[in-house]
């Protein structure tokens, strides 16, 4: 995560200015992350050069599915961390032959992800986030099984009130895919590690308005609603 670094104010003791640029930090982490329980339809994992991509197939055909957060997703700048407990999001697998692609990712759209429940562990900080416009999710094939969420261009926007009123947007100019990784199970599993994306922030004092880029770690656990005695897995 690129550091940012923040001029005090005049008035304000350099404990309070710490806090802040450390607390908004790690909310520019969030960002990054609490869109990215799906993503609008891309490539799945970049390919390294002068390979092919492997045959891909989304099972059950035309079911419908949904993500919901396994635990806590938490984000961390420092000593700082940021940890919501609720992020869902619903889709569907693509209808055959559409499930199955012989040289690349299988996509699809989903809904914008939901969040609630967040919290800093900094005193006096609240914050909000807003989801809009087409998300999806893009899986491919291979070892590991990868999986390409991508935030629509400002899908995704926190704010944050108390200590510093900041507004965080991922994806600020344009679409951005974010990668993470697939295992077959019942319930299948969609896990990030470190994932990054772009991110804009602005505002007032104690907003980390040089940070164009954050990290966060989440796993998400992925239901059949059709038929809940099904499990949705990505072979090849």
């Amino acid at each position: 995560m690129m550091r940012t670094h923040l001029t005090p104010h005049p008035r304000s003791s350099r404990p309070r200015t710490s806090r802040a640029r450390a607390l908004l930090v790690a909310a520019t982490g969030s960002a990054a992350a609490l869109g990215l329980s799906a993503g609008v339809t891309g490539p799945a994992m970049a390919q390294p050069a002068g390979t092919t991509a492997a045959a891909t197939t989304v099972s059950p055909a035309g079911h419908a599915f949904t993500a919901t957060l396994s635990g806590k997703a938490t984000f961390t700048a420092g000593s700082v961390t940021v940890t919501c407990t609720t992020s869902t999001s619903s889709g569907q697998v693509p209808a055959a032959p559409g499930n199955h692609n012989d040289g690349g990712p299988v996509s699809s759209s989903t809904t914008p992800a939901t969040y609630g429940s967040c919290t800093t562990s900094m005193p006096g900080v609240s914050a909000t986030v807003s989801t809009t416009g087409t998300w999806g999710v893009a899986m491919q094939n291979g070892t590991p099984v990868t999986a390409g969420l991508t935030i629509p261009s400002g899908g995704f926007v926190l704010r944050t009130s108390g200590l510093a009123s900041c507004t965080v947007t991922a994806a600020p100019t344009s679409a951005a895919t974010v990668n993470g990784t697939w295992t077959n199970g019942a319930p299948s599993t969609l896990v990030f590690t470190n994932a990054s994306v772009p991110v804009k922030v602005v505002g007032g004092f104690g907003c980390p308005t040089s940070a164009t880029s954050s990290t966060f770690n989440a796993t998400y656990q992925v239901r059949d609603t059709t038929d809940p005695a099904s499990q949705i897995t990505v072979t090849g």
